[in-house]
Order: structure tokens, then C-alpha cells, then sequence
């Protein structure tokens, strides 16, 4: 079966524990995912299932991709991912599954999505460059100062500059799942995950040794 699934991020709550201690929790919508294609190691070099996320209107998609699902004779999803199975064998194009066939409570997760855009920031708030003396005569304040060696005449790869923050994928891991609402399709994850409100979040379950 599948090791990991899609969901969308609803944002942050707190519930109680069976002790009463309150926790901060992540609510992830995990509305059952569609199989749309098996990759094996005969036709593609290596196993892996396609999936697909949350039903869309058809002219939503473009040709590629209603096209494909069409053939399969599936319905149209809004987005399309391949995730890594333990095993294809069980699996079956257009089959149906659920946060539950494969998450379970107190299970170790990694998280992956798409961490807020903030624009173009500066080396202070980019970097966390303390800056300098913010008083009467200093004329630096937040400035990044000197860029390197002057020889080179060039900016090398890799300086801490001001730049475009945020936009990129970030997976936080060994999170823990607090628990799955198979009724209201909800995954609720103990801590904070990437990503705005309405992101979609990939959720891998972690082997001992990741």
C-alpha cells in the first residue's frame, strides 16, 4: 500500500489530550485520494503510484492532463502527484483511498509543502543578520555591507544577500499524527507544518533510521 498521502492545509487549532494537557495541532483536509496511474519497474525503471487530489470542473485543466485522466476513465482532479508505495500489487487504477488505509495515530510523519512567499526581503529578515548600532551617527543600521572579495569582481554563489524569501518546498519532520477523523476525512498533526491556508501538504510516513 501507499506510504504517504495528499491533503490540504485547513490551518492550526488545540485540542485536549486524555490527560487534559492541551495540544497544538495542525488540521490537514485528506479527502480520499484517486489512483490514476501505476508505475513499475518493467515500464518506468522504478515503482511508484500517481494519485490524484480534490475534483475540479473540467475546464479547469488543461488538455494533457483531462486527457489522461479520461483515458483511465477517471474524473477530473485538481492535482496529480506520485507518491512512494510499499508495494503496487494491491492497488488499482480509479481505487479510493483514504487518510485512514494509511495513517494511524501516533504514527512519525514527515511533511512536505510549499512555505510562504514573502517577496523580496532583506539580509536582516532573510538571514537574520543582527544588523548594527541603531544610534545617532550610524548610517548602516540593517545594510548587509561588504559582498566578498573586491578581486573577483563578481558576487560568489551562495553569499547571504537580500533576495526573493520564501515560495519554496520545505518538509518538517518527525512529526507526530494526534489523530485521523475518517468521518470528516481530517488528519490532525501535532505542531505547526509549511505552507499558507489551503496548501497543498504531502504527509509520508517515516521508517525508523530517517
Amino acid at each position: 500500500m501507499l506510504t504517504a498521502i495528499l491533503g490540504k492545509k485547513l490551518g492550526m487549532t488545540q485540542v485536549f489530550d486524555e490527560n487534559g494537557r492541551l495540544v497544538p495541532v495542525t488540521v490537514i483536509q485528506a479527502s480520499p485520494m484517486t489512483v490514476t496511474q501505476k508505475k513499475s519497474e518493467k515500464t518506468d525503471g522504478y515503482e511508484a503510484v500517481q494519485v490524484g487530489f480534490e475534483s475540479v470542473k473540467e475546464n479547469r485543466l488543461n488538455k494533457p492532463k483531462l486527457g489522461h485522466l479520461k483515458k483511465n476513465g477517471i474524473k477530473p482532479l485538481k492535482y496529480i502527484r506520485e507518491l512512494p508505495a510499499a508495494a503496487i500489487d494491491d492497488l488499482e487504477v480509479g481505487q479510493e483511498i483514504k487518510a485512514e488505509d494509511v495513517l494511524t495515530e501516533g504514527d512519525t510523519v514527515a511533511v512536505t509543502g510549499t512555505s510562504k512567499g514573502k517577496g523580496f526581503a532583506g539580509a536582516v529578515k532573510r538571514w537574520h543578520f543582527h544588523g548594527a548600532d541603531m544610534t545617532h551617527g550610524s548610517m548602516i543600521h540593517r545594510k548587509p555591507q561588504s559582498g566578498g572579495a573586491t578581486d573577483a569582481a563578481r558576487t560568489f554563489k551562495g553569499v547571504k544577500r537580500p533576495g526573493r524569501m520564501g515560495g519554496e518546498t520545505v518538509t518538517v519532520r518527525r512529526l507526530k499524527v494526534f489523530r485521523v477523523d475518517s468521518e470528516r476525512n481530517l488528519v490532525l498533526i501535532k505542531g505547526a507544518v509549511p505552507g499558507a491556508t489551503g496548501g497543498l501538504v504531502v504527509i509520508r510516513k517515516m521508517k525508523k533510521g530517517d
